[in-house]
Parts: structure tokens; C-alpha cells; sequence
């Protein structure tokens, strides 16, 4: 299931963003990817420990707070820090899926990586390439999103980035440990939850509500795990 949340942040919000991260110091992107990954990933990333990466992040976390899709695809019970990238000249990041398990600083604990989500920060005419492009059950998609769009897919799908030929391209990404961990549960629910949003939203006193709505969380209290 891959899921565009539009807007997250609105273009005045990223053009400051943006000015932050054009000034920062950033390093070799190789430092944070697993062997494999290493070996495919050519781009810059900010330090976690970077007073500005810890700031942003801050800000994309509540962002994500505040958004109902996000939190019904996700279903989030633990979201890693937020991360931010800069792909310039011949960027790019060759086929991988994402690393099952990642620490989480400072401390002994580890986050599982069920739902990826990338965020935007460039305009698709800032640069030349860099696609985003995702294989799974679903097929390709090769998606290149307005500046504070979130696209959120499956962690365990194969996925890459195109070389960046021109300009330069800004995101920000993150991994979220779901209480649903199966894809394919997640799908259901988000769906059966749209359904439920819409048919209240068109019909507010129909019967059948109370009752999907005891479906929907039947199925989330059975497959979720604390």
C-alpha cells in the first residue's frame, strides 16, 4: 500500500525549511545505510546529532501528530527520528530494502521498520532525476512528489532512488514501528476506516456505522501487538 499525504507542510513552511538545510553541514550519507545498502548510496546526510537534524525532526514528528491519514496508514507505536538527505550532482541510492531493526540513540532499544514514509522537500523542477521508485506485490511506481508531500509505503518493499542528474534534491525520511506489523492487515484497516469516514461523512445517522466501527477495532485489537 503506498499513500500520498498532500501538503503536509504548506510551500511557505518548506522554503524555510529548505533555507536551514541549504546552510548546514552536512556528511556522507554511507554512515547510516547497512553493507549492503552502503554499497548503492551515493548522497549527504545531516549528523542525527545535528542540532538542526534534531530541530526539523522535532517539527516532522508533530506534523505527523496532527495527520489523521498518516496515522491510519501508519498506525503508528513508534516512529524513529526523523532523517534528511541532500542528493546533488550524480546522486542517487541503488536498490535495498530498508534494515528490519534500527537503535534508537542513546539507548538500548531497537524500532521495527514496517512503514517507510519520504518527504518531499524539493519541487519536481529542482532537479533532474531522483525519482522515487518502488517495487512490491503492487508493481512499480516511480513517484516524484511536490515539495511537503509524504508518500508512505511498506518498509519490505525493494526500493530505490534515480541519479539525480541536475540540481538538487531535498528530503526528509523516517521508518515507523506500526502496531499492526503485516502489510496486508494495515491495507485492510486503512480501507475499512476510509469506508467508515465516508459513509459518515455522507450519511452521519446511518445504522450500519456502529457497526463497522465495532469491526474495525475487533480486527485492530486481534491484530495489533502492545
Amino acid at each position: 500500500m503506498i499513500i500520498e499525504i498532500p501538503a503536509l507542510f504548506s510551500p511557505d513552511e518548506v522554503r524555510e525549511m529548505r533555507a536551514q538545510l541549504e546552510g548546514a553541514d552536512w556528511t556522507d550519507g554511507r554512515v547510516t545505510a547497512g553493507h549492503r545498502a552502503a554499497r548503492v548510496k551515493e548522497n549527504e546526510q545531516l549528523a542525527l546529532d545535528d542540532p538542526l537534524a534534531r530541530a526539523l525532526a522535532d517539527r516532522v514528528l508533530e506534523r505527523l501528530g496532527q495527520s489523521p491519514t498518516f496515522i491510519a496508514a501508519a498506525l503508528p507505536r513508534r516512529v524513529l527520528q526523523p532523517r534528511f538527505s541532500r542528493y546533488d550532482g550524480h546522486g542517487l541510492y541503488g536498490n535495498h530494502v530498508d534494515n528490519a531493526l534500527f537503535p534508537v540513540p542513546g539507548t538500548g532499544d531497537y524500532v521495527r521498520s514496517d512503514v517507510s514514509s519520504t518527504l518531499f522537500l524539493s519541487d519536481p523542477d529542482e532537479y533532474a532525476g531522483g525519482e522515487l521508485v518502488i517495487e512490491d506485490t503492487f508493481g512499480t511506481q516511480s513517484i516524484k512528489l511536490p515539495a511537503g508531500h509524504l508518500i508512505v509505503y511498506p518498509s519490505s518493499s525493494l526500493h530505490r532512488v534515480a541519479p539525480v542528474t541536475g540540481g538538487q534534491r531535498f528530503v526528509a525520511f523516517l521508518w515507523t514501528q506500526s502496531f499492526v506489523a503485516s502489510a496486508e492487515q494495515r491495507r485492510m484497516l486503512f480501507e475499512l476506516d476510509g469506508a467508515i469516514q465516508t459513509l459518515g461523512s455522507d450519511h452521519p445517522d446511518h445504522a450500519s456505522l456502529d457497526g463497522l466501527g465495532h469491526v474495525y477495532h475487533n480486527l485492530l485489537r486481534h491484530w495489533s501487538t502492545p
